[in-house]
């Protein structure tokens, strides 16, 4: 296959110039059309690397993440008091939250754009350094007005590694041991819910990504490099001897409409999307419920989220590696055979389990029974929702060959767009419908998102290889 980097002998004529280099670059992206993108010979492949460097950026951006999800809950158990301090209502802190939320969710759209044509260790630094700037700024606001910006620009520095990291983590491992390593990376970051009271380290996320992260990215394996290239050519505009592309090339929408195109893609970002929101809604509500039901402060409110955070790694680190086994099962059982499709097979176990156990959380809280059962509750849903969640994100980076990172980027758009409108109305409706209602009508809506991934395991591969044709055609 032929690189996607041109370079042209100054002794050759323009014109054959111009003509090799459009055919160096029609190769190359015909070539990612029907050939294993993930797989075309690079330099120094990091799927070649040996495990030491494998699981050191493993555990860098693990870090990363985690560090991105505590600024995401780190407010929660806190809320009651700085409600009295700053002088906010109700609604105000709520916006905190959202604010948060929606731009976590889709800043990563430009993050993932840049990380496919500039690298992913360039991204991971300067979001790094924003992610430091606004948590300083934040610790020294004196109002929720300024608070509220803040945590805006704390989120599009913290949001950068959500979308990057799985597709570090696809730059670097084979589809048949991604399930276990996402199941690794997500046990990290699904402390923040219960962590956020308690840590904070910038600082040491900036300087891992600086001296010890070794960057992942290589532009052959990216469609969307390729794309953006092809662009650049036909546009007339490349410099005859040194073509590159810069971050004016980057465009986040292309790709982001691409994953979207697909009907597999949109079914399964809708559920990843409402789970996400069930469970930012759960420890935002859970945190008001212990703070006026039970007179919790922001420590041991931070002590009962823990008991999420612990299910929640459970389910991580288990799911990750039953995804994995029943995939390796269905290859086997199919003459070797696999597609992307296979890979949610393995979350039909939890679906059984996560309804009724956020039915059974919506009376406990309801009635104020002792918080030794709500903690109990909490550990089964923070168990069970991520065995779930572990396995689409997984199906979402396996159906998206050289699109990963679009992919995820395009998920936390999603998982962030509805985790803010869970969060605007978590409060008027817990105070109309109260826990059990509230919860109740949740585990309904988990229903509907469990039969969303039922949909895409029956016809998720036939909507796949219809999209792919009509792709193909043009």
């Amino acid at each position: 296959m032929a690189s996607p980097t041109i370079s042209i002998a100054p002794s050759v004529s323009i014109s054959q110039s111009q003509h090799q280099r459009d055919a160096d670059v029609e190769s190359s992206t015909a070539a990612a059309s029907t050939i294993d993108i993930e797989h075309v010979p690079v330099n120094d492949d990091p799927r070649q690397w040996g495990p030491a460097r494998k699981t050191t950026t493993l555990c860098i951006v693990s870090l990363a993440t985690m560090m991105s999800a505590l600024a995401s809950n780190i407010q929660n158990p806190s809320n009651s008091l700085i409600e009295a301090d700053l002088h906010a209502t109700s609604s105000q802190i709520s916006w905190t939250l959202a604010a948060f939320l929606l731009i976590q969710g889709n800043f990563p759209l430009l993050w993932s754009a840049a990380s496919e044509i500039k690298g992913r260790k360039p991204v991971y630094l300067v979001a790094s350094a924003l992610f430091m700037v606004g948590s300083a700024a934040l610790a020294l606001s004196q109002s929720i007005e300024v608070m509220i910006g803040m945590r805006a620009l704390q989120a599009a520095g913290s949001c950068a590694v959500m979308a990057i990291s799985a597709a570090t983590l696809a730059d670097i491992y084979d589809t048949h041991e991604r399930g276990t390593m996402m199941g690794m990376f997500f046990a990290a970051p699904l402390l923040g819910p219960a962590l956020g009271p308690y840590s904070r380290s910038e600082v040491l996320i900036f300087l891992s990504f600086l001296i010890l992260f070794k960057d992942t990215y290589r532009r052959e394996r990216s469609l969307t490099y390729c794309s953006a290239l092809q662009r650049l050519l036909n546009s007339k505009e490349a410099i005859l001897n040194n073509i590159r592309l810069s971050i004016r090339d980057i465009n986040p929408f292309p790709p982001y409409f691409q994953i979207l195109s697909r009907k597999n893609n949109v079914v399964i970002l809708i559920a990843n999307g409402l789970v996400f929101g069930f469970t930012y809604c759960l420890s935002y509500t859970c945190s008001r419920t212990l703070a006026d039901a039970y007179g919790y402060g922001a420590f041991d409110t931070g002590l009962v989220l823990l008991c999420l955070g612990i299910g929640s790694i459970a389910g991580s680190l288990l799911s990750g590696r039953w995804s994995d086994r029943v995939l390796a099962t269905m290859i086997e059982a199919n003459g070797g055979k696999w597609h992307a499709e296979m890979r949610l097979e393995g979350s039909k176990l939890a679906m059984l389990w996560l309804p009724p156990f956020v039915v059974g959380y919506a009376w406990v809280c309801e009635k104020h029974v002792h918080v030794a059962v709500i903690c109990i509750m909490l550990v089964l849903i923070g168990f069970s929702s991520i065995w779930i969640y572990t396995s689409t994100l997984a199906y979402l980076v396996d159906a998206n060959p050289g699109r990963s990172c679009s992919a995820v980027a395009t998920n936390s758009s999603f998982r962030g767009s509805l985790a803010f409108v869970s969060v605007l109305i978590a409060v008027p409706l817990q105070n109309a419908l109260g826990d059990g209602g509230l919860y109740t009508a949740w585990a309904g809506v988990l229903v509907v998102t469990e039969l969303l991934v039922l949909l895409v395991l029956r016809k998720g591969e036939s909507w796949r290889r219809e999209s792919e044709e009509n792709e193909s055609k043009h």
